[in-house]
């Protein structure tokens, strides 16, 4: 037997593996349920769970304690019952899940990561509430503070003038973006040119572009698909994270009919 063989054999058994262990996780509320661990001579439904298919104390209580979350879900409920995916994933979303949006949380479990999940419910979190009044989260030089204090001095409105300059250079920015746009041509490379991902950096700078997320920018994300649209039309594309790349991508067939999956401020389209 090659190396290779021997390694795809081990990632197999360890994927058959998860499996069963998810099928026998999903069993455990209604052992629970029966309190059938007595019935075999368990002590508890821990001790079952340990002997049976080594499962610790926390993971059985986290079934247990899930299902009681989902008992008014029936689809996520489901998942969890059937064995149809870990624990670590439907603890993700546990946090956001309603009766109104558990069918598409449903479907997200299915095809995002346990990474991407956790994003996704921070994003529901933080979308949810509105934003306090903040306070500048780095430092100014003392050259800067000095004018400032001038300008204030003088009877200037700061806020006035800051807020021009923001807006000046969002109208640089958005002026820039229509001259590519016109510019873009139909293509099947995936290559974005240097022009458009310079242009991309000055409004997005290094980081994701999703408003809240301080994760480094991973993909260049086109929010007109390029499968379909074939260009690289900057008004179309974002800097995302590779797990907001990913939940881009998990948006459903009629959200994606909008022409943008991505609005002004960084929020996902999700309705």
């Amino acid at each position: 037997m090659t190396d290779e063989k021997l390694y795809q054999l081990c990632k197999q058994y360890g994927q058959w593996t998860l499996h069963w262990r998810w099928k026998f996780t999903g069993l455990l509320p209604e052992v629970n349920r029966r309190r059938l661990y007595e019935k075999k001579g368990f002590a508890s439904i821990f001790e079952f769970a340990a002997k049976l298919a080594g499962l610790s104390n926390d993971q059985v209580r986290l079934a247990l304690n899930l299902e009681r979350r989902f008992e008014d879900k029936p689809a996520l409920k489901q998942m969890l019952v059937e064995g149809k995916t870990s624990l670590h994933k439907l603890t993700r979303i546990a946090s956001i899940a309603t009766v109104e949006n558990e069918q598409e949380l449903a479907q997200k479990v299915n095809v995002l990561s346990k990474n991407a999940l956790a994003t996704l419910a921070r994003d529901e979190r933080v979308g949810s509430k509105s934003l306090p009044g903040q306070t500048l989260k780095f430092d100014l030089s003392d050259e800067v503070i000095e004018q400032l204090n001038l300008l204030h001095a003088q009877g200037k409105d700061v806020n006035v003038l800051l807020m021009e300059l923001l807006k000046e250079r969002e109208e640089k920015i958005v002026t820039k973006k229509e001259e590519l746009s016109l510019k873009a041509m139909k293509t099947d490379s995936h290559y974005v040119s240097a022009e458009v991902r310079h242009l991309l950096k000055e409004e997005y700078g290094e980081k994701c572009s999703i408003k809240w997320c301080s994760r480094p920018a991973a993909v260049i994300h086109h929010s007109q698909r390029f499968g379909l649209a074939h260009t690289h039309d900057p008004k179309f594309l974002a800097p995302l994270c590779h797990e907001h790349h990913q939940i881009a991508h998990s948006i459903d067939a009629r959200v994606q009919s909008y022409s943008h999956s991505i609005v002004a401020g960084g929020l996902f389209v999700m309705s």
